[in-house]
């Protein structure tokens, strides 16, 4: 029980923290908060984690139930959130696209909107990747209440570090630069596309060979 519990918490935190990508996320958020103070910048990191941990927490809690209302097994689902999963570590690849949301604009010193819930909650944190992932594990937990505490733990570690991140932001930029972002998100994004891979063949070889 115990190995299984672990394993459950190392899985969902490797594979958050490559989605959520804490350094390139807030090299994004420094580049959306260039003349805002510390103050500002530490309010708005701490609304967008929160609304990113109800709404990931909800959807893996809800979407095993939501699979069964529609009729959709496990293996279905597995199918699919490896290929959606891999389409977007083929963004962090290549580029950034939508499946990770858009990032900063040139435009953000003119910035007057709250951006803590668009587009730095969703779709930046909490985007179609880490919604996908929370649905994936938490429903191989079949309702085990470890596993699912698991899975929770592993999403409070891993928007604890995008906070931390968040808030050395403009260190973080200036340390890393739009290169070394780059990289960071390239590695990221190579072993996202392995993890994509072996969600999806496990979902065929259960379909197949139930």
């Amino acid at each position: 029980m115990n190995g299984l519990i672990s394993n459950q918490f190392l899985y969902v935190l490797v594979a958050l923290l490559v989605i959520v990508d804490p350094a390139g996320t807030a090299v994004a958020f420094a580049a959306m908060t260039p003349h805002d103070s510390r103050a500002d910048r530490a309010r708005l990191a701490k609304r967008a984690c929160g609304i990113a941990f109800i709404v990931l927490s909800l959807f893996g809690v809800a979407g095993e139930h939501l699979l069964h209302l529609l009729g959709i097994g496990l293996p279905a689902m597995k199918v699919a959130g490896g290929i959606l999963l891999f389409l977007a570590a083929a963004e962090m690849v290549t580029s950034r696209g939508e499946l990770r949301g858009t990032r900063a604009e040139p435009r953000a010193a003119t910035r007057t909107e709250d951006i803590s819930v668009f587009p730095l909650a969703i779709p930046l944190i909490a985007g179609p990747g880490a919604m996908t992932t929370m649905v994936l594990f938490e429903s191989t937990g079949h309702g085990d209440p470890f596993a699912i505490a698991a899975s929770e733990a592993a999403l409070v570690v891993v928007l604890a570090i995008t906070l931390a991140a968040m808030l050395a932001a403009s260190r973080m930029a200036r340390l890393l630069g739009r290169t070394g972002a780059n990289v960071v998100s390239r590695v990221f994004g190579v072993l996202l596309a392995a993890l994509a891979a072996q969600i999806a063949l496990d979902g065929l070889r259960q379909s197949l060979w139930p």
